[in-house]
């Protein structure tokens, strides 16, 4: 949603694989491009109108930032449908230089994505770090300006909507501004009201924002961005879990029915694909 705005309708951002969720894990996150493009293709009627890819190699299954495995990901995803905003990570999660993080933004015509990932500082997870130095982000966000591919300014902590602010100045983002509010993690804002309701406060005008939440705060968080005005950011990239207990493991669509369901009670439903493009100015 626009900050400015209270809307009944929202963003409803897809992160099927993520970095970290192996086969081992859970047999039921997506790794091979067959097997992502599946599971947007299953979720599809259900309001998804963004899709945030992490590619994989499908041999090994780990991270890779080869352009030729997000071509066939995202030559998948067109072909089921044309409109859904697709946006590709250029995450310092597993890669370090510039070259490896923006190889997935030099995708040409059809095959190029609307948005790429932009994380706003340096952090750590539970168990490693992100680095993104302050010249790498410039960096990224300039390519990003250059080619014509919004950024996904993904931010862990209020300081991070700061560093927006100081990108916005530079001239290297203009708006409207999307934003993907994640909360939850261990070393950066918590799954909590206060926390959440202080970063939507300091968002720039004309913004856009969607909240995630890390591992059983997923839930939680989604709902509480949908009462709040704001769009959703869910998939078993963040969660692999379908309930707090960890009894059962989701699937991506058990994960989106549920939040969809729950939204709908509440009067509240996803943008079509062609109202996300618009809000987002966005056209072929």
């Amino acid at each position: 949603m626009l900050k400015s705005e209270i809307s009944k309708k929202f963003i409803l951002n897809f992160t099927p694989t993520g970095m970290i969720p192996t086969k081992e894990m859970t047999p039921h996150v997506p790794i091979t491009p067959d097997e992502i493009v599946k599971d947007v293709s299953d979720v599809l009627h259900l309001g998804v109108n963004m899709v945030h890819l992490h590619a994989r190699d499908p041999v090994t299954g780990l991270p890779t930032f080869k352009k030729e495995i997000y071509s066939d990901i995202i030559n998948g995803i067109r072909n089921l449908n044309k409109n859904i905003i697709i946006c590709v990570s250029t995450s310092g999660r597993k890669f370090k230089s510039f070259e490896e993080r923006s190889e997935c933004m030099d995708l040409q015509e059809i095959l190029k994505p609307e948005f790429a990932s932009l994380t706003l500082s340096s952090l750590n997870f539970n168990k490693e770090a992100s680095i993104n130095s302050p010249d790498m982000i410039k960096s990224l966000a300039k390519k990003m300006k250059e080619r014509n591919i919004k950024p996904e300014m993904e931010v862990f902590d209020l300081g991070m909507i700061n560093f927006a602010k100081y990108l916005i100045g530079k001239g290297l983002i203009e708006p409207p501004y999307y934003f993907n509010l994640i909360l939850g993690n261990i070393a950066c804002a918590q799954a909590d009201i206060l926390h959440l309701g202080m970063m939507i406060r300091e968002l720039p005008s004309e913004s856009i924002w969607s909240v995630g939440g890390i591992g059983s705060f997923q839930l939680p968080m989604n709902i509480l961005s949908i009462v709040s005005g704001g769009g959703v950011r869910i998939g078993i990239e963040d969660n692999i879990w379908f309930d707090k207990e960890r009894t059962k493991l989701a699937t991506n669509i058990s994960l989106i029915k549920r939040i969809t369901t729950i939204a709908d009670s509440l009067g509240c439903q996803p943008y079509t694909l062609e109202e996300a493009r618009r809000i987002m100015n966005i056209y072929p």
